[in-house]
């Protein structure tokens, strides 16, 4: 019994398990895009209880800062994920 256990453990604290290769694209793809620049998003609303609101994103990647290569990026992240190598890499800046 206590085996069992041990082995029920031991399987929850190993790696995950790799994720689909579509998936995997989605993912990877959306790392490559921030990679290749800054990412952001303005938003503008009116409410009839608050009026105007306003607000302003920024966002960027560790990838951007250190000046990494978008696809060298989207070809780690994939073989990260899927455990190879990718077979299509993406256009960015789409």
């Amino acid at each position: 019994m206590a085996g069992l256990a041990l082995c029920a453990v031991t399987a929850s604290c190993g790696p995950p398990p790799p994720v689909s290769p579509e998936r995997a694209a989605e993912i990877c793809s959306e790392r490559a895009r921030a990679a290749a620049g800054p990412t952001g998003a303005v938003r503008v609303g009116a409410n009839s209880r608050t009026g105007l609101e306003t607000g302003v994103s920024v966002g960027l990647s560790g990838d951007f800062l250190r000046g990494r290569d978008p696809q060298e990026v989207y070809r780690t992240c994939v073989v990260e994920l899927v455990g190879g190598t990718p077979a299509v890499r993406p256009e960015l800046g789409q």
